[in-house]
């Protein structure tokens, strides 16, 4: 098969499922994944695809992802969430106030909270129902409307939040890329965007699958985010794009801090 009618094999497939994977086509066309990448590459500078970590997706497509089940969000989590989880919570000082919100990598910073006192404000129940008893932190649980998920983000809750000043603010979204934070609704995004603006420091909690894409809602753009921590697996045209924005990127590797 010639380079072009493998390229437009590739669009097809992508037009058909969605998505594609390097390594799934690589596997395909009995070809070394170096190779799949120059094609994807060649075929993003013609506008035919957007790369993302590990493939691509059709160019100006917006990804929407729907809610996990809760036993998933609010799970373990991976050993590559758990080097960023541990990373992030790793800049709270003693005395800080920080907002610590209710996505799965937000839940997973628990187990690496520091023992020092320091405040936190959020807008989880799972996260406020877990830090209950921990003696050194005083918890705020911001109010407004509860989601099934368990957290608040209604217009309530950005007027609730804004009472506050914060020394540290952990964000997270849907999709993160040089064009910014974005998530699934407007209602997350505000209240995410509320907690920024009221923090000395943002520091964004970014997997790798996250990486160089953008979903519905834009949350800010990427240039108010003062650090972002990703993994091991992320994509390193991604992390240029990142950095280029003026943006620090930090690099949490599993095992380091154990």
């Amino acid at each position: 098969m010639f380079s072009e009618e493998r390229r437009e094999e590739i669009l097809r497939l992508l037009h058909k499922n969605g998505r594609i994977l390097a390594k799934e086509l690589a596997d395909m066309f009995e070809m070394s994944i170096d190779s799949i990448r120059r094609d994807l590459s060649i075929m993003e500078e013609k506008g035919l695809l957007k790369r993302t970590h590990g493939g691509a997706v059709p160019v100006g497509k917006v990804r929407n992802t729907p809610t996990p089940d809760l036993s998933l969000r609010y799970g373990e989590g991976t050993p590559l969430q758990n080097a960023i989880s541990r990373k992030a919570a790793a800049f709270i000082q003693e005395k800080d106030t920080v907002f610590i919100s209710g996505s799965g990598i937000h839940y997973g910073m628990l187990k690496y909270l520091p023992e020092f006192p320091f405040t936190v404000v959020t807008n989880s129940i799972k996260i406020a129902d877990h830090l209950k008893e921990r003696t050194n932190i005083e918890t705020y649980l911001v109010g407004g409307k509860v989601k099934r998920s368990g957290n608040i983000t209604d217009s309530l809750a950005y007027d609730f939040i804004r009472q506050f000043s914060l020394d540290l603010c952990f964000i997270t979204g849907g999709a993160i890329s040089k064009n910014g934070i974005s998530t699934a609704t407007p209602e997350v995004a505000s209240l995410g965007r509320s907690a920024i603006e009221i923090s000395r420091k943002t520091i964004c909690l970014a997997p790798h699958e996250k990486l160089g894409i953008d979903a519905f809602a834009k949350l800010v753009p990427i240039t108010p985010i003062d650090i972002l921590i990703t993994d091991e697996e992320a994509n390193i045209e991604a992390i240029e794009d990142i950095e280029s924005k003026g943006v620090k990127v930090i690099i949490a590797k599993v095992g380091e801090g154990d």
